[in-house]
């Protein structure tokens, strides 16, 4: 499953607002530098979705407020 994540850094507090099934938009307290701001993310997905981290993995947009993200159902 792919879904859609427009991501705002360095918000005042952490949030996820799910859009629709395919498509969140998260917001993070974190500077989008190093890849501090995408882990971040993953972390949220992971507690919003329950499932661990790493069944989470970024295939594009790792420096665009538009990522897409592929989630390991199986």
């Amino acid at each position: 499953m792919k879904i859609t994540v427009r991501v705002k850094p360095n918000a005042k507090k952490n949030e996820v607002r799910k859009i629709n099934d395919f498509y969140y938009e998260i917001k993070v307290s974190v500077a989008p530098e190093k890849g501090k701001a995408n882990k971040k993310v993953i972390e949220l997905l992971s507690k919003e979705l329950k499932i661990p981290k790493s069944k989470i993995n970024l295939i594009r947009g790792e420096t665009s407020r538009e990522k897409i993200f592929e989630i390991d159902d199986s």
